[in-house]
């Protein structure tokens, strides 16, 4: 566990033979530093130009009018400070340089703090690694600290919780010597008190002495403050348990802790601190048995961020701003697949900076995963995710994914994509519902932006928009929306068809498409699901390009709204759906586009002639729906076939031709590959 041995860079997600820099790695590297300063640019200019009285909010903690530093009793009659006395009593002064920088010094500060901590953790990477990622990892591991939401609440709220984080690897990666390595840690956890697990590491790692350093630098600080303030020692140490039930309430969503899902679930009193604390118990044995065989292993880094974990879980409370343990969880392998070592490192991110509420549906069901979905996160890497030792056979070499023999380009000015080759086998399914579920989020999230976050906000362009269409309409002769609207509600047996299809085969035709696709034939899933998402990126700029406003919203045009009844157009929100999503996507139709989706895709696949007939009836009846409802114009319609086409042809330009694997029939035969081009007819060869 020596420093030397991680003193040089590595990378996180997977390492590779030594090679030159290359211009590539070159203009790669410039490409991932200029990211990262725009991202710290960014955060720091949404900080600043937030005004005032919204940001740095618990840096108020300390400057405000009754904050910590004009609070002549107990730093706890501020009512808002959490933290331990030595907090208070060495972050005065920072504070005091805050008030007078107008918060200005505090987030430049911060924001140094996040670099370093970048820099320390790129360098901790165990080894061996490239030259390549080597150089890539700083600008990387930067930018992947800019993004998380604790590093981002942190710069917004005016926290101090990067400051023990970056003590702690400090003293694990940068100093030599193992008394300076433990004083560094033991005022780490003088600050956040739950990094004296860290102690425990030491220990069992051989470096006792370090541990010894932790202990009694700790024990330094804590009797400092008891002597500089021991009214407000008691205060946290014995009244309140080390700060237990200091702050927000402990039960909020906010306290991604054991203690606070326990909360959260229902359980209080003797009964849930008994459980806490046994549960803790457990936590802290098996995580840090964890922690000792990584690092002994030469995975410190690994082992630092386990014990992080340990400590985020087993805390009365942690808040968003003290959960960058989990992120550094992000360095272990798992996976013995190439196919699978992505999906590790992917949740980790996605759980560290989006919210929960992008990571699982709002739906009753699926709330105690998302109101602990950060807490699940670090207990699974504490205890559960089986990391890969560096002398396992896949640590450095995983099984290869099988790839279709490669095809030239169509065109020499449109060249295929080196990195996208198509790919045999499935993917993982957890990464792809991941995937899948983040980007139906921001699908949400910029339909409603395209509207200025409001539905009304939008309305009169909207509105326009919608006059335009039904004029070019008129102009080709084909407006036909008005006669067929009330055909429909003329024929009850239209409309309740109608009605049902529209809102019942939207999700679930696609959804089950791909089911099939990837149970049965999964190098036409990757096609088809590339196909998908780039047709749903393309709509996605219609609809913040071109708001439009069907049919059913148009209020001097008599149609009528057979799905949400009659809309009362003189309130700024207006029908059933107003208030989840933007009703101005109309254009182009996405109801439209996905079921012409699922029409070609069954036609190409399907094996018989009446499976490929059901497959194009499905288009058919979703247009007649989306006209007949009121809630679509036809040349919606006509937008959502040109972007499902566009999806299609930009699989086809970047990655080639359609290939398919029909799965094999008897266990260990390798199959034949089927390429639909005719520059490939070869079997794919594992690379």
């Amino acid at each position: 566990m020596a420093n030397v041995e991680h003193s040089g860079p590595g990378n996180a997600l997977g390492a590779g033979q030594a090679d030159g820099p290359g211009a590539r790695t070159g203009a790669a590297r410039i490409a991932l530093w200029l990211i990262a300063a725009f991202l710290a640019i960014r955060q720091v200019t949404v900080v600043l130009r937030t005004p005032k009285g919204e940001r740095l909010t618990d840096l108020e903690t300390w400057i405000g009018p009754n904050g910590v530093l004009h609070v002549n009793g107990s730093l706890y009659d501020a009512d808002r400070f959490t933290g331990p006395p030595f907090a208070g009593l060495v972050l005065k002064p920072l504070a005091r340089s805050g008030e007078q920088a107008l918060g200005w010094a505090w987030t430049f500060g911060t924001l140094g703090l996040v670099v370093v901590l970048g820099l320390v953790a790129a360098r901790a990477l165990p080894q061996p690694v490239s030259r390549r990622t080597s150089l890539l990892a700083a600008p990387v591991a930067i930018s992947l600290l800019i993004l998380s939401l604790p590093v981002r609440n942190t710069l917004y709220l005016g926290q101090t919780s990067i400051l023990p984080v970056l003590l702690v690897l400090l003293g694990l990666f940068a100093v030599r010597g193992q008394r300076a390595s433990g004083v560094l840690i033991g005022v780490g956890a003088a600050l956040q008190p739950t990094m004296l697990l860290f102690a425990g590491l030491l220990w069992f790692t051989g470096r006792k002495k370090a541990a010894a350093s932790t202990g009694a630098a700790f024990a330094a600080c804590t009797a400092l403050a008891w002597a500089a303030m021991p009214r407000d020692s008691w205060t946290y140490w014995i009244h309140h348990l080390a700060g237990a039930g200091l702050g927000a309430s402990p039960d909020a969503n906010a306290n991604q802790s054991l203690h606070g899902m326990l909360l959260r679930c229902g359980l209080e009193g003797p009964l849930e601190t008994g459980l806490f604390l046994l549960l803790g118990a457990a936590v802290v044995v098996l995580g840090l048995r964890r922690a000792v065989r990584y690092a002994e292993d030469g995975q410190l880094l690994l082992a630092t961020a386990i014990t992080g974990c340990v400590a985020v879980a087993v805390s009365p409370a942690t808040w968003q701003h003290q959960l960058l343990w989990v992120l550094f969880a992000v360095v272990g392998r798992v996976g013995r697949r190439q196919s699978d070592r992505y999906v590790w490192p992917v949740a980790v991110v996605l759980v560290s900076t989006l919210p929960a509420k992008m990571m699982l549906p709002n739906m009753p069901v699926t709330e105690p995963v998302r109101d602990n979905v950060v807490l699940i996160a670090a207990l699974a890497a504490a205890v559960a995710v089986p990391f890969l030792s560096r002398a396992h056979p896949q640590y450095r070499r995983p099984i290869p994914t099988e790839y279709a023999a490669p095809v030239p380009a169509r065109w020499s000015r449109v060249p295929l994509l080196p990195f996208w080759r198509r790919v045999l086998t499935r993917p993982n399914l957890l990464l792809e519902l991941l995937l899948i579920r983040v980007g139906y989020s921001a699908y949400q999230q910029v339909r409603l932006a395209a509207t200025g976050g409001t539905i009304s906000g939008g309305r009169a362009r909207a509105e326009h928009h919608g006059e335009q269409v039904h004029a070019i309409e008129k102009f080709l002769h084909i407006d036909v929306e008005h006669w067929f609207n009330h055909l429909t509600v003329r024929t009850g047996w239209m409309e309740d068809f109608f009605d049902f299809y529209y809102t019942s085969f939207h999700f679930v035709v696609p959804l089950s498409v791909l089911a099939v696709l990837y149970a049965r034939r999964p190098a036409e899933y990757r096609w088809a699901r590339s196909a998908l998402g780039f047709a749903t990126v393309l709509a996605l700029i219609g609809f913040w390009a071109y708001p439009l406003a069907p049919p059913r919203l148009m209020p001097d045009l008599g149609f009528i709204d057979t799905v949400h009844g009659v809309q009362d157009f003189t309130k700024p929100n207006y029908g059933t759906l107003t208030d989840l999503t933007n009703q101005y996507a109309a254009m182009p139709s996405l109801h439209f586009g996905w079921s012409l989706w699922c029409g070609l895709v069954i036609a190409v696949i399907a094996p018989r002639w009446w499976m490929k007939a059901l497959g194009l009836l499905h288009p058919f009846f979703t247009l007649c729906a989306i006209v007949g409802t009121g809630n679509h114009w036809l040349l919606d319609a006509v937008g959502g076939a040109a972007v499902v086409g566009a999806g299609f042809g930009l699989t086809y330009l970047l990655s080639g031709p359609r290939v398919s694997r029909p799965l094999t029939a008897a266990a260990g035969a390798p199959p034949p590959v089927t390429d639909t081009s005719k520059d490939s007819a070869k079997d794919g060869t594992p690379s």
